[in-house]
């Protein structure tokens, strides 16, 4: 494992994370026992993962808490964690920022540690991205300054956002939605590094498409089906096109992995992964290397064709 900046005078973090969306009972995406939770997480420190992305809301709480009982007895200062603010454990939304202390104290109770490495806001509205307006950001300095958190930022969608958000707060982590087909952050990678805010990547594998398993009939029961045909048909096509330019025969999943850890301003990137043997496929990205117009080709694959499509998430 490779391991990379995230925040300044904190620990190193593998390039590879868990997202661990998936911990949690009844996720609303994949759900796992605790007892395969705990493996998977124990299975990712055996890797070398010590980078973990969290939420209250993911399995109303049991995510968080989860995690923390698979990472009890392990050395805290070489754990890395992410949790976040706004989705509750509850499933409701509250980014009000008198919340703040509250969402991360259940948090740091769940999670059975007294601190976490980076507390994001969890994709709220634009609005809140503006430091000059929200009183968000003063209490999250404050929660520095009492040793509850190290860094703050937040979790969003485009290169809109990350600038505003960087223009007007001192945030220092963004979890950004990166991938083959969703290139619009990138605009924002060299201002995150001139400021020495830490990159997360989120949804690299573009919600299981870049995996290649999927194709124009493909049909989802699951959160993917706010998918319209159209959609889904749209998809699969630039898939296809994007398999021609990285090889039919290759392991796209690692090679859409490996693209995102092509641009050295990503701190880490979190694939989702529900079994052992998706997490060693993704880990094994790590030891890819794209080459520079392979790189290109893809980005001129975005700018081209891909971006005036406004695809969904």
């Amino acid at each position: 494992m490779k391991y990379r900046k995230y925040i300044k005078d904190d620990v190193s973090i593998s390039e590879i994370g868990l997202g661990a969306w998936q911990l949690g009972q009844n996720s609303g995406w994949k759900s796992m026992t605790e007892t395969e939770a705990i493996k998977l997480v124990h299975k990712s420190i055996e890797f070398g993962i010590n980078f973990f992305d969290t939420a209250p809301n993911y399995g109303h709480g049991t995510g968080e808490e989860r995690l923390g009982k698979a990472l009890k007895g392990i050395d805290r200062s070489k754990i890395v964690i992410n949790t976040k603010f706004g989705h509750t454990h509850t499933g409701t939304l509250n980014f009000d920022a008198s919340y703040i202390r509250e969402s991360l104290e259940g948090s740091l109770k769940r999670l059975q540690t007294d601190y976490v490495d980076s507390l994001i806001i969890h994709n709220p509205p634009s609005s809140y991205f503006d430091g000059n307006k929200n009183d968000h950001y003063e209490i999250l300095e404050r929660l520095i300054d009492e040793g509850k958190i190290k860094a703050y930022g937040a979790s969003l969608d485009t290169y809109a956002d990350m600038k505003l958000l960087m223009e007007t707060t001192n945030a220092k982590v963004m979890e950004v939605f990166f991938n083959i087909l969703h290139q619009d952050t990138t605009s924002g990678f060299e201002m995150a590094k001139q400021k020495g805010a830490g990159i997360i990547v989120k949804i690299p594998l573009d919600s299981g498409w870049l995996t290649g398993k999927y194709n124009s009939e493909s049909t989802f029961h699951d959160i993917r089906s706010r998918w319209s045909r159209e959609d889904i048909d749209t998809r699969a096509r630039l898939v296809e096109k994007v398999k021609s330019i990285v090889g039919s025969d290759e392991n796209l999943a690692q090679k859409a992995i490996a693209f995102c850890l092509a641009y050295d301003s990503v701190s880490t990137v979190i694939p989702g992964n529900v079994s052992i043997e998706q997490l060693t496929n993704n880990v094994q990205s790590s030891d890819i290397s794209i080459p520079p117009d392979l790189i290109s080709e893809l980005e001129n694959l975005y700018e081209n064709e891909i971006r005036k499509l406004q695809l969904p998430w």
